[in-house]
């Protein structure tokens, strides 16, 4: 195997894999590859983790601090929102308030709400809203 880095000028990270022929070892190096687009690194307790985007239900920034949770945990990530919303840009993930980046694929229900905000009901029963600001984009975005 012969590996070579070369550094360009360029926004985006981009991977080639050349071989004479696509078998089971590639598909596993490619498989392997898009996975690190696919985690963010988050602590709880001191402890480090990789956490897979599909298991990540909403983020949320409280006090400067940036929270990821997922059905069983609450973990602390170094990213802010706003460089979430970059990195997240081509994901199923879509800004709801100031404070909140939610999971698409995780979202049970959606009701409007007399407020003209609207009341998201996540997978696991969790309630969020949508705030009137973000409303408008969120429709377009889940053609609602």
């Amino acid at each position: 195997m012969d590996i070579q880095i070369i550094e360009h000028i360029k926004e985006t990270l981009s991977v080639v894999i050349q071989c004479n022929k696509i078998d089971d070892e590639v598909m596993r190096l490619k498989s392997h590859i898009e996975s690190f687009d696919n985690k963010l690194y988050a602590q709880k307790d001191g402890t480090q983790f990789w956490v897979n985007l599909s298991e990540v239900l909403y983020f949320e920034s409280v006090d400067n601090h940036t929270f990821l949770y997922t059905q069983e945990d609450v973990m602390e990530i170094k990213q802010r929102l706003y460089e979430l919303e970059e990195i997240l840009s081509d994901k199923d993930f879509v800004r709801i308030s100031k404070s909140l980046i939610v999971n698409i694929n995780k979202i049970r229900s959606l009701k409007p709400e007399l407020n003209r905000t609207i009341l998201v009901t996540l997978c696991n029963g969790e309630l969020l809203y949508i705030s009137r600001k973000y409303v408008p984009f969120v429709r377009k975005l889940l053609s609602i």
